[in-house]
């Protein structure tokens, strides 16, 4: 079976996503082969693709997109370029995985999956946390019943990015306008893991506020004007009947705190930060870590840990899809679908009442 040649945009040797994730996700799977990367500098993708051994390095995303060794462009940059990008990728025929957020909006996302559609092309966005063998694990714990039914879901994320000071490479997040803030990024992308396994939402209220006025510029002491939400909080009801409650919050001064605990008829289970599952049954005993069976391993023994495992598990998905024909990464439908939920916790905050949350297809119809 022929490898699945990629091609990798913003592949900087300056410590970015691409080559800290996506390079070494690639690496560990037989299934792929790296064949080019980009960067706006020569310099810079030439070093990239000398350490990982590719074979081709373009200081133009263009060139890339329009190499005849590329079946895959992944679009690993800043949010408000993905556009640009994956549009290329489409018009040339290619398949492409996009990070998340796909668009900088619902309506830029809607347009993204649209034309990826009529080019018929295999479209993929970065929510890889779904697929990591933890959060699969606990979604088959949930419906094999060991919880029972579940009555409540509680999802608490609290992290130092994006807050009073940040780096000048993040400046850009402080502007709403770029798509790319705790709503967006905190909010979606925990959201996306809790709801991929206890299912959607049917009622939610909400608010998303913006505490920070500026944020300072680590290296310059430069300040810059926010405009992008650091605090979300969300109650509601789950299609299941189970009660819903979360709070996500950027620009926490000390440590921070990721975590998802579910309570049941029958127990509780709880999905740490290092997306490791603990568990609990009956009254009165105490939670116990519930190692992950090797079965949720969808790769060879890599060495790879963390959030590089994530993405690995996002591409092996990928290579399932596209020769078995199964659906298991998100695509450019399910970035809608949470574009579309953004929006309406938006709409709840601003309304200061309940809204309904309508599936994607429903809201079509409407």
């Amino acid at each position: 079976m022929r490898r699945i040649r990629v091609g990798v945009i913003g592949a900087s040797t300056r410590g970015g996503w691409a080559t800290q994730m996506h390079l070494p996700a690639l690496k560990a799977l037989p299934r792929y082969e790296v064949t080019a990367v980009s960067t706006t500098r020569r310099e810079s993708a030439e070093e990239t693709a000398r350490r990982f051994g590719v074979p081709h390095a373009f200081d133009r995303a263009e060139a890339l997109v329009a190499h005849p060794e590329v079946d895959l462009v992944v679009v690993s940059v800043r949010g408000p370029d993905h556009e640009r990008l994956v549009r290329a990728a489409v018009d040339a025929g290619k398949h492409v995985l996009c990070e998340w957020p796909a668009g900088t909006s619902t309506a830029q996302t809607a347009a993204m999956l649209a034309r990826a559609e009529v080019a018929g092309v295999r479209h993929v966005v970065g929510l890889q946390r779904r697929l990591a063998p933890g959060v699969r694990y606990l979604k088959d714990l949930v419906a094999d019943g060991y919880v029972g039914r579940v009555r409540s879901a509680t999802l608490r994320v609290a992290l130092p990015l994006m807050g009073a000071r940040r780096p000048a490479a993040a400046a850009y997040t402080a502007d709403a306008a770029n798509g790319v803030n705790a709503l967006t990024i905190l909010a979606a992308h925990y959201l996306d893991t809790l709801l991929a396994v206890v299912g959607g939402i049917r009622d939610v209220s909400a608010v998303v506020a913006r505490q920070f006025d500026h944020t300072v510029l680590i290296e310059s002491g430069e300040a810059v004007p926010v405009t992008s939400p650091d605090q979300v909080l969300l109650s509601g009801t789950l299609r299941n009947g189970a009660v819903l409650s979360a709070h996500f919050e950027a620009g926490k001064r000390s440590g921070g705190d990721i975590g998802i605990t579910l309570t049941g008829t029958e127990g509780d289970l709880v999905l740490r930060g290092d997306l490791t599952v603990a568990g609990t049954r009956g009254e009165g005993t105490p939670l116990e870590t519930l190692p992950t069976p090797e079965r949720y391993l969808w790769l060879p023994e890599s060495g790879l840990s963390g959030e590089a495992l994530e993405v690995a598990h996002l591409y092996a998905a990928f290579a399932r899809d596209l020769t078995e024909g199964t659906r298991l990464a998100p695509t450019f439908h399910d970035a809608l679908e949470l574009h579309r939920l953004l929006d309406t916790l938006v709409e709840a905050s601003e309304a200061g009442r309940r809204m309904a949350v309508l599936p994607s297809a429903e809201a079509r119809s409407l």
